[in-house]
């Protein structure tokens, strides 16, 4: 067997790099101690660009250079290899072919690595060549879905052999499951598997016979596991006692919220528990969302949006709303909004449930009802404590919304959320929470509406010509759409991450004389329309359906079409 090839001699022998260039990455190797890799430092040292290095690897030793995210990955095949031989090489077992093992693998010459999982599989090795990058992700994905799975059949054996009993132990560290029970083990794998996909929230519902864990991403519930029914009781009360509800009550909803360690980071998790014919069925949402939206330097806002939005947080005192249904990102804006407003020379004061991220140079407040610390109490108290701007998580009640109107009267910037449909809407929600019409024409100052709207998957990404039952207003603007096909980089949703839409409402004067003179939604509506004040979250759909970034189905659903 000849002397394996170094890296240095496939890059010279592909002429990606010169001589003089190789000696002074092997220089700085050296100075390492030998601790670095050299295509590491060559990448680090911006000689050599990964994808090169890859690519001369590739012609060289005649292997495939691919993308994991175009691979199916085979779960068994996986398994064949200990997580911890693949963090080690940074590779991973892709599939199976007969007695052959596809193996993907950041480093090809990597004897050793490659001699190692021949002698722990006893298969033929295929190789595979891919980024660093998409393979850490990959392992960090798939065992994780192993771990759970192999908790889930472990759980489902001890309560058909012991059956199911409460658990107490508060600790919860989800990076370590091995040495937990089985039922503790599940929840920890759930927790992890659903945190590294980029869920928002896990439902455990219960059935008649079974227990359906599903996972929500990019705002689309998805199946994970079933599981034993018998393994509901012990389930809820270890969520009951991390999270400090009662766990002997089981006849009213509870909501509750605890912390867990995942590797070196911590988690916040809201839990509601709510009865159901079947038992109690559980949501857990990962408060401090990992969502990535599209221009988050810009409020997740385009362009056009963000300056309008900006001249509106100009105003020195006022009232303004993030508004939309549950789940469409409302509080994500107001944080980013309240993180610029804090780079100002003010004192920003915030009152929410629950305090969902710390936010550096603003004082925020988590209201406790059974301590007498109510959103209006909390508000009295607060407009004591000399703030320029206020945030108020959430306007759920007429004290609350009359307190706010008050102190934007007074001379505060106010900022909070609302449940509406549409902007406008707004208006009349408020005046329906017992907001005088005066008082309220006199302190608004802007309402911007939102909603998350599914990317079509670029994995899956195909365009097509639309049919006679497109709409018809697509259809003049349109010669092709996009749509995903579904694939399994995706779920086979044909989603990949979500994007925000907004209208941004700014109330000038014809608009507060309107409000004062009690004029219906549908005139204002109808003045904004005639003389174009505001781009509708109807607009802004259909503009990313052309710009092929999401599908007719997502304007259907989000917006109603009346044309």
């Amino acid at each position: 067997m000849g002397a394996p090839l170094r890296l240095g001699e496939v890059l010279l022998e592909s002429g990606y790099i010169t001589r003089e260039r190789l000696e002074r990455a092997l220089s700085l190797q050296k100075e390492s101690g030998g601790k670095k890799r050299l295509g590491d430092i060559l990448i680090e040292n911006n000689i050599l660009s990964e994808d090169r290095i890859l690519s001369a690897l590739s012609r060289q030793l005649n292997l495939k250079y691919i993308s994991l995210s175009d691979v199916p990955v085979d779960l068994k095949a996986v398994a064949r290899v200990p997580k911890a031989t693949a963090l080690k090489y940074c590779l991973i077992a892709a599939n199976m072919e007969n007695s052959v093992l596809i193996l993907c693998i950041n480093d090809p010459l990597n004897y050793y690595a490659l001699e190692e999982v021949k002698l722990i599989t006893r298969m033929q090795i295929e190789t595979r060549i891919c980024k660093r990058d998409d393979i850490l992700k990959a392992i960090d994905e798939f065992y994780s879905e192993i771990e759970a799975q192999k908790a889930a059949r472990g759980a489902n054996e001890t309560a058909a052999k012991t059956g199911a009993r409460p658990l107490t132990d508060l600790k919860i560290d989800i990076s370590e499951t091995s040495g937990d029970t089985p039922v503790v083990s599940l929840i920890n794998s759930t927790l992890y598997k659903a945190r590294g996909a980029g869920a928002s929230d896990i439902h455990i519902e219960p059935f008649e016979n079974n227990i359906n864990i599903r996972i929500r991403i990019d705002g689309q519930i998805v199946d994970y596991l079933t599981i034993a029914k018998s393994l509901h009781n012990s389930m809820v009360s270890r969520i009951k006692i991390l999270s400090g509800l009662d766990i002997a009550e089981k006849r009213i909803p509870q909501d509750g919220r605890f912390s867990a360690k995942l590797e070196d980071a911590e988690i916040n998790v809201r839990v509601s528990v709510m009865p159901t014919v079947y038992g109690e069925k559980i949501v857990l949402r990962f408060m401090d969302r990992n969502t990535v939206l599209d221009n988050a330097d810009t409020f997740g806002m385009d362009r056009e949006d963000f300056e309008k939005m900006t001249d509106i947080l100009k105003a020195p005192h006022g009232l303004i709303y993030i508004t939309g249904p549950t789940g469409s990102g409302k509080t994500t804006t107001l944080y980013m909004i309240m993180e610029a407003l804090s780079h100002r020379l003010v004192n920003i004061a915030a009152i929410e449930d629950p305090v969902e991220k710390n936010l550096p140079k603003i004082n925020q407040t988590q209201i406790n009802p059974p301590a007498g610390l109510t959103f209006e109490s909390g508000l009295r108290s607060i407009l004591r404590q000399d703030p320029d701007i206020i945030m108020i998580g959430e306007t759920r009640d007429p004290e609350t919304a009359a307190v706010s109107v008050r102190s934007a009267l007074t001379g505060h910037l106010v900022l909070s959320s609302l449940h509406t449909n549409d902007s406008v809407s707004a208006i009349v929600r408020l005046i329906d929470m017992g907001v005088e019409e005066y008082l309220l024409a006199n302190s608004l100052i802007g309402v911007a509406a939102q909603r998350l709207v599914k990317k079509i998957c670029r994995n899956c990404y195909e365009e097509y010509t639309p049919s006679g039952s497109e709409p018809g207003l697509i259809l003049k603007d349109a010669p092709s759409l996009a749509r995903g096909a579904g694939c399994h980089n995706c779920n086979n949703t044909g989603f990949k991450g979500r994007a925000a839409v907004h209208e941004i409402l700014y109330i000038d004067s014809n608009i507060r004389s309107m409000i004062s003179k009690k004029s219906p939604a549908e005139d204002i509506y109808g003045y904004i329309k005639a003389n174009k004040k505001m781009k509708s979250l109807r607009e802004s759909l259909l503009n990313l359906v052309l710009e092929k970034k999401t599908s007719v189905g997502e304007l259907l659903k989000l917006t109603y079409f009346t044309d």
